[in-house]
């Protein structure tokens, strides 16, 4: 089950400026603001700044150009340099909000935890994370003439790992009686670059495929095969130019280029599979929104899904009334439910109502 699309997907930079000053370790106050409907904006006006994952590029985009359009004068911008770009720059005071493929973490990496620096970062106040794009994960290939694939998460992560090298392999083939495949040898193309995506596919490939994966999740690519390309961009163009060729992406950039996509374990890549993982995924306590995802095969949903964090200080930015009348928009039924022509995935109402809500308490 395979899906071919094409969307006119626009090019973004865009932002949000909101600094969290250090003058003082006091967390402050703040106390439940209703949650307005996309229709009740303020509008206070002023600049945000942002910058981080590429994956909400297009969507942040016309996300902007909806909000600024709705209130004139206002400044909004978003730098697309990473998931790990925009976290340094976030936790360095350079911009009022990060986009990330992943929660701030809370273990220790390279000497620090995320979440404690971004806790100094805003004052003593917690860093929020609210997840507020969901890109499905495409396994995009090229075979001329085959149209209507299906791979089992086991098979994929083997294909990843060289394990299987040609497209009429009889594990492909028993997956898929009704294609006559090719006798060509798999191209297999992979991010170059660290990249949230690569982190997510690798978490999916880690939990949905068992041993056949096994490789520790992470943004940098752990396995062998394959050749490397730069960001989505790259991996995206390297799928259209050659036959044979399979490689993973954000749903967005496969449709922006008409690249057939594969179904994951007899399920088809639509919005509302997707949408159905996202259901199932586990949330953490109080404002800490970050999700547990199911990858489990057999469930029904397209498991190879992957959030995207917008990373905010709960408290002590320079324009909180923007930031906040802008995530409202962000979060609003209105604007989730026209993600899906961009290759997203809206949140399901009960998600978007608690992230919304969360969104009210930033002061």
């Amino acid at each position: 089950m395979a899906l071919r699309a094409t969307a006119a997907l626009g090019v973004c930079a865009v932002l949000l400026v909101t600094s969290c000053s250090a003058d003082s370790l006091s967390p402050a106050p703040r106390s439940p603001r209703p949650v307005p409907g996309a229709a009740d904006l303020a509008c206070p006006g002023g600049t945000l700044k942002g910058e981080g994952a590429s994956s909400q590029r297009t969507v942040l985009e016309e996300v902007i150009k909806s909000y600024t359009t709705a209130c004139p004068g206002t400044t909004v911008e978003y730098t697309s340099s990473g998931s790990g770009a925009g976290i340094k720059a976030f936790l360095g005071s350079a911009v009022d909000w990060a986009g990330s493929d992943a929660p701030l973490r809370t273990e220790v990496k390279d000497g620090a935890v995320e979440a404690e620096q971004a806790r100094r970062r805003c004052n003593g106040n917690e860093a929020w994370n609210l997840p507020m794009v969901f890109g499905p994960i495409a396994v995009g290939y090229r075979l001329d003439g085959v149209t209507d694939l299906t791979l089992s998460s086991r098979t994929v992560a083997r294909i990843f790992n060289g394990e299987i090298t040609r497209w009429d392999d009889p594990v492909i083939a028993e997956e898929n009686p009704q294609l006559t495949l090719p006798n060509i040898r798999i191209a297999v193309f992979y991010r170059a670059d660290e990249s949230g995506t690569t982190e997510n596919f690798t978490s999916y490939l880690a939990d949905a495929a068992g041993d056949a994966w096994p490789h520790t999740p992470a943004k940098a690519w752990a396995a062998t095969t394959g050749e490397g390309k730069e960001k989505s961009a790259g991996v995206a163009e390297a799928v259209t130019a050659t036959p044979g060729a399979i490689s993973y992406m954000e749903w967005g950039a496969a449709l922006e280029r008409d690249i057939t996509v594969a179904g994951l374990d007899g399920v088809e890549l639509t919005a509302s599979t997707a949408s159905r993982a996202i259901e199932t995924a586990g949330i953490g306590d109080g404002q800490d929104l970050r999700l547990s995802l199911d990858h489990t095969p057999g469930t029904g949903t397209y498991g190879a899904v992957m959030p995207t964090y917008e990373v905010v200080c709960s408290a002590g930015g320079d324009n909180p009334a923007l930031l906040r009348d802008f995530l409202t928009h962000f979060a609003s039924a209105e604007v989730q439910a026209s993600l899906e022509s961009l290759g997203h995935a809206p949140l399901p109402d009960s998600l978007r109502e608690r992230v919304a809500q969360t969104i009210s308490e930033i002061a």
